[in-house]
């Protein structure tokens, strides 16, 4: 009997459970739309941000845009959702085949960490935090959460890119 792969199956996992998480959040925003599209109106608006800040130049009170950015969002974080399940799926069909094989099954994971950094790093802690001051506002402030789905993501990939031994084939 041939032993299991802890490797190969640790990185099915990773890319499956974050798959399955943005499965939740793209579901998330499109059931309780107005909710979180209030999110983003408040952050872009910066109208929960300090008083008298001099950053307000910055801020966006366009409806048009608002909802750009929300739907941007919302597409963005399907298809993290679709990449993790694509990449999962495909790296089960290749849990058996050569190294190789199995490398060459990963693109779609590598894609989707991609997606994740822009959504949550560069989109939430760069962009909204630091460009529209959400860290300022006390009802409206996402970073934190940002920040903790960054490093998990983070982890996951740590996981996902170890390379696997040589081993005859």
């Amino acid at each position: 009997m041939q032993s299991l792969n802890w490797q190969r199956i640790m990185q099915i996992i990773v890319v499956f459970l974050f798959g399955f998480f943005a499965t939740f959040v793209f579901l998330g925003n499109l059931m309780d739309f107005n909710s979180n599209y209030e999110f983003v109106r408040h952050v872009l608006s910066m109208d929960t941000t300090f008083k008298g800040n001099d950053l307000m130049w910055r801020s966006i009170d366009n409806h048009t845009i608002w909802l750009i950015a929300y739907w941007g969002i919302i597409v963005a974080e399907g298809i993290v959702a679709f990449l993790g399940w694509f990449t999962a799926i495909n790296l089960l069909r290749a849990y058996k085949k050569p190294a190789a094989e199995f490398k060459s099954r990963k693109w779609s994971g590598y894609l989707m960490f991609i997606l994740i950094f822009l959504i949550w790093y560069v989109g939430f802690v760069v962009i909204g935090s630091e460009w529209f001051a959400m860290w300022q506002s006390e009802a409206w402030n996402g970073k934190e959460t940002a920040m903790g789905i960054t490093q998990v993501a983070l982890g996951m990939l740590i996981v996902f890119m170890f390379p696997e031994k040589d081993s005859a084939e």
